[in-house]
């Protein structure tokens, strides 16, 4: 004769995994409630060598005169992009990188990069700018180097 055994309740193994997917629940939903108060540098830093380069290229394939404000590359205390972009209000905009929880500094100190047609930094940034961006408690570098390549990274 068959012993008929019925079990109520949860195994260890299915208690362990509901217990897992809780956590990983959780941590995905308080990033959420974190909020931009604790903007990482890192993560910042693709998005500001994305501006730097669409500014570039967009001198590269100008062909009017480099004073003009959409070629030219602000770099304020709390805004990197275009000239154009930082001194307006830029909603929309996909060639600035704005916000009060970043700050950007450059050396050698500049206010604006200028490019040539072959995407060399002019002037001032001819030697290569490096860019350090500062944001809650961390700090990420970008470089600018003397023939426009713009990299990840402090200045050699």
């Amino acid at each position: 004769m068959r012993s008929s055994f019925y079990r109520a309740g949860f195994t260890l193994v299915e208690l362990i995994v509901v217990i897992l997917l809780v956590a990983i629940v959780s941590l995905y939903a308080s990033s959420r409630y974190i909020g931009v108060s604790s903007v990482s540098a890192y993560a910042i830093q693709d998005q500001v060598i994305s501006v730097i380069r669409q500014v570039q290229v967009n001198r590269m394939q100008s062909n009017v005169d480099s004073s003009e404000e959409h070629f030219e590359l602000a770099l304020q205390t709390n805004c990197l992009g275009s000239v154009e972009a930082c001194s307006g209000t830029a909603a929309g905009r996909s060639d600035v990188v704005d916000s009060d929880n970043i700050s950007f500094s450059s050396t050698p100190s500049t206010s604006v990069v200028t490019f040539d047609l072959l995407g060399n930094p002019e002037n001032a940034a001819s030697a290569g700018v490096s860019i350090l961006i500062s944001g809650g408690q961390s700090q990420a570098s970008v470089c600018i180097n003397e023939q426009g390549y713009v990299y990840a990274g402090a200045c050699q």
